[in-house]
């Protein structure tokens, strides 16, 4: 489980959160969403440690993780996916994986990697450089990344923006497989709909307040909230 209490997070001296109480369970998929500059990545980002926490608390797994650096928090199983930047795009696919499993012996190291491939789509590409792909398999690659050094809570920032219709939904299947099997997956996507369509419970970010939180499915059938905050008719 991912919880926040209270939190108040930013950036230098600009808050963006104020007292935002988030819970994100095992085996659902949690969407952010809300309008442009809500503090959607910015929650993420306070969660990850990348964003400055002014107050309140995180927890991972059940551990305090308020005072804890980035690479500590990702060592408990958390993964932060944003949308760009997220692999070596110097290095092959295949080196990008290994790059993320370098913890692990050759034995554990290939079988983790058939389970890997099993799951994201990515095996033609090994021997290609990151650099050659595009966005949608780019994101696929940080999502396998993820996998192989063993995450257990995924957090993804906009995984959908600028992809194709169809790398799209492809991405959104996986994020749905990972949450099918037992992982935590929060999901900030400015597509609101889309991500309310397989999303178990939603948080509705407005001025970096939370304006709702509850079933995904009600927020999406909310007319009013959906037409001021979410573009939909």
């Amino acid at each position: 489980m991912i919880r926040a209490e209270g939190l108040d997070a930013g950036y230098g001296k600009l808050q963006v959160l104020f007292g935002v109480d988030f819970v994100a369970e095992p085996g659902k998929i949690t969407a952010v969403v809300g309008p442009n500059g809500s503090g959607k990545s910015t929650l993420l980002k306070a969660i990850a440690g990348i964003a400055k926490t002014f107050s309140g608390r995180v927890y991972v797994g059940g551990v305090d993780v308020t005072n804890m650096p980035p690479h500590e928090r990702a060592r408990l199983g958390l993964a932060y996916l944003q949308q760009v930047k997220n692999v070596f795009q110097n290095l092959t696919v295949e080196e990008n994986l290994k790059m993320a499993a370098y913890a692990l012996d050759e034995g554990k190291y290939r079988q983790r990697l058939e389970e890997v491939l099993g799951l994201v789509p990515i095996k033609p590409y090994l021997k290609r450089r990151a650099l050659e792909l595009s966005g949608g398999w780019r994101q696929m690659v940080a999502v396998a990344m993820a996998l192989m050094r063993d995450a257990k809570f995924f957090m993804f920032d906009e995984p959908t923006a600028q992809l194709s219709p169809k790398f799209a939904s492809e991405i959104l299947a996986i994020v749905k497989r990972l949450a099918d099997m037992g992982y935590t997956v929060v999901l900030a996507e400015q597509n609101a709909k889309k991500a309310l369509e397989i999303s178990n419970t939603a948080y509705l970010l407005v001025s970096g307040r939370v304006s709702y939180s509850g079933p995904a499915q009600a927020l999406l059938e909310n007319r009013e909230l959906g037409r001021l905050y979410l573009g939909l008719a």
